[in-house]
């Protein structure tokens, strides 16, 4: 294991010498505190992540980045990881990427993050085209958040250990492929995409197709988005349909700081009625405080964010959160004994960011989930946490 990680730090190194290029070290430290009613605990990681980046030519481009992650969580671990490393060659109307990249469907919250593979795309009057491949098996788990099944689950929650690598660091394997067509050259952005995982890797297989589309559009002062995505599951040779969907709406403050008013709702099928439950590639955490994936779950959400000065900017957060069904999302606070309602409550989240020159960046968060709010367990205790993240570009 150690000379992996020699020989990629060497490589690294070799490539900044053979290309002419940019080169920077980026440290992004993150310290919360937090924990139910009056217990808490405190977790630490920061990674060290140099990045590299050149001109091969007049049409190709090659960026390489590792990390480093030292992390406390009642014991300290320490975690390498390579990062974005993609080469990205240009000719005419295309545009063709092969590595480690990122890559997003069009709502966001369905598959999202860092993919191994190929991609081709073609921009011409009638918009962008795009076609995709990739493999999640080499990524570190705890980056890709897959947890489709309950195996994977349980896998992701596994703690890393050098001496068992190769079955407590790397994701679940899942080929991923996508086609999809964006047109935004007008009033009216139009995003369309199908997406396919073929889960090969778990005892529980599953696999699934999704049907995804977005409209945003201005009206008058507000600007709206607008997605649905429907979910063909193929549960170990069960077959079921689900649907996610989404509406947001952004209305610019009438005050002289600038600032925003935001609105989004999201709903997630469930096991009951017409659907079934609607699963995400990745684990996207719909909440700050409340860490619930979009299956089975419904929220209503409220932002408010301002801009004071230059270098700073705040805001808070409300979260509503509502069960699709009484059989998906059983984890807090729910009581399994009853598991009754489907008002789960409210999250309340604020943060501050300062940025006093573009290397530095501080971001201080807190905020609290209010179960007393909803009818699933009212007299649970209240879950909260704070949190300070620092991003320092060192050069």
């Amino acid at each position: 294991m150690r000379k992996n990680i020699v020989l990629l730090l060497l490589c690294f190194l070799l490539s900044a010498f053979v290309f002419a290029g940019d080169f920077g070290l980026v440290l992004d430290q993150n310290a919360d505190y937090g924990g139910f009613e009056g217990d808490g605990s405190f977790t630490w990681s920061g990674i060290l992540i140099p990045r590299f980046s050149a001109m091969i030519g007049n049409n190709s481009n090659i960026y390489v980045s590792a990390g480093l992650q030292a992390a406390y969580d009642e014991e300290w671990f320490f975690v390498p990881e390579l990062l974005r490393t993609e080469f990205s060659m240009y000719s005419g109307m295309f545009d063709f990427t092969i590595g480690r990249m990122q890559y997003s469907e069009p709502l966001g919250f369905i598959a999202e993050g860092l993919f191994d593979g190929a991609s081709v795309s073609m921009t011409n009057d009638y918009g962008t085209f795009g076609l995709g491949a990739w493999y999640t098996g080499f990524l570190y788990k705890r980056r890709a958040k897959i947890a489709m099944t309950q195996e994977e689950l349980l896998s992701y929650s596994k703690a890393f250990e050098y001496g068992d690598f190769a079955n407590t660091y790397f994701a679940p394997g899942h080929l991923v492929g996508a086609l999809g067509w964006e047109h935004l050259g007008n009033a009216f952005k139009k995003k369309v995409s199908f997406l396919a995982q073929a889960d090969l890797a778990g005892e529980e297989l599953l696999h699934s197709q999704y049907l995804i589309g977005k409209l945003s559009f201005p009206f008058s002062v507000f600007s709206f988005d607008a997605g649905v995505s429907f979910e063909l599951i193929q549960d170990r040779g069960d077959f079921g349909i689900a649907m996610a969907a989404e509406l947001g709406v952004i209305y610019p403050l009438p005050i002289r700081l600038p600032g925003v008013v935001s609105f989004l709702a999201r709903y997630s099928s469930g096991e009951n009625g017409p659907f079934t439950a609607f699963e995400p590639v990745n684990t996207k955490a719909q909440g700050e405080i409340l860490n619930a994936k979009l299956s089975g779950l419904s929220l209503l959400s409220l932002d408010c964010f301002v801009r004071p000065h230059k270098t700073f900017s705040c805001g808070i957060t409300s979260t509503y959160f509502i069960r699709s069904d009484l059989e998906t999302y059983l984890s807090y606070p729910v009581l399994k004994e009853t598991n009754e309602g489907n008002f789960l409550g409210n999250e309340f989240f604020a943060r501050f960011l300062w940025s006093p020159v573009s290397d530095i960046q501080a971001n201080l968060g807190g905020g609290l989930f209010l179960p007393s709010m909803g009818n699933v367990s009212p007299d649970a205790g209240i879950s909260w946490r704070v949190e300070l993240n620092v991003i320092i570009s060192l050069f």
